[in-house]
């Protein structure tokens, strides 16, 4: 198993795929909001390359639900989202970007457990099907999986 510190051009890309209510709209949002370049499509489903993994966004209005939070470091995280973790000077870069955008935050960016083991960088929002991103970074990639 790769370590927490590996390049990330050495680690297996991820996939996921998700429910989104409109194709157009998930374009536009991965594509011009997040800057995820477009892979294969059909009328149905649209990949993309968020950032070395491959997502999927799959026609599925119906499948668009509600969920539920927990509480982390006193903040109500989504319980199902996906995202990524990048270097700190590129969070900081998308967390410019996204407030420069007028980005409605779940939680706005800001560095969780502070001086505790795992302390991260860390921005939730959702995509425009209600789908939550967390976007975090970590000053030393080696307190990853820090207990």
């Amino acid at each position: 198993m790769p370590t927490p510190a590996q390049d990330a051009a050495t680690l297996p890309p991820f996939h996921l795929a998700f429910p989104v209510r409109d194709l157009g709209e998930a374009r536009r949002f991965y594509g011009d909001v997040l800057g995820c370049s477009e892979g294969r499509s059909s009328p149905e489903w649209v990949d993309f390359n968020f950032h070395g993994h491959q997502i999927v966004a799959h026609l599925a209005p119906d499948a668009c639900l509600e969920v539920g939070t927990s509480q982390v470091d006193g903040h109500g995280v989504p319980v199902r989202h996906f995202g990524v973790v990048l270097p700190m000077d590129q969070w900081r870069s998308m967390a410019d970007r996204l407030t420069a955008l007028g980005t409605e935050f779940v939680i706005k960016p800001y560095v969780r457990f502070k001086g505790e083991a795992g302390e991260q960088a860390t921005m939730f929002f959702h995509d425009p099907s209600g789908n939550a991103i967390e976007i975090k970074a970590f000053a030393d990639l080696s307190s990853l999986f820090a207990k």
